[in-house]
């Protein structure tokens, strides 16, 4: 699936990845290939997700996430 984190001045990364787990605002999830379409509000909190370059982690302060079509489009303010 692909992950796109994007804030109003960059897009921060764009790439193919296996999951990608996110602290919503009533709980932590995770996603992976072929979830069902949802959009979320997202918590301060650590965003991590795993590609061919091994797991990478984020530290957020909150934003939307966007799932639909194996893209998972995350939203932020700033990184």
């Amino acid at each position: 699936m692909k992950l796109e984190i994007i804030t109003p001045e960059q897009i921060y990364f764009s790439g193919e990845v296996t999951t990608v787990t996110l602290p919503g605002t009533i709980g932590s999830f995770t996603v992976w290939e072929n979830h069902a379409p949802l959009i979320s509000s997202l918590k301060d909190g650590l965003l991590a997700y795993e590609g061919k370059e091994g797991k990478k982690e984020l530290n957020i302060d909150g934003g939307f996430v966007e799932i639909c079509n194996n893209l998972v489009t995350v939203c932020l303010e700033i990184i």
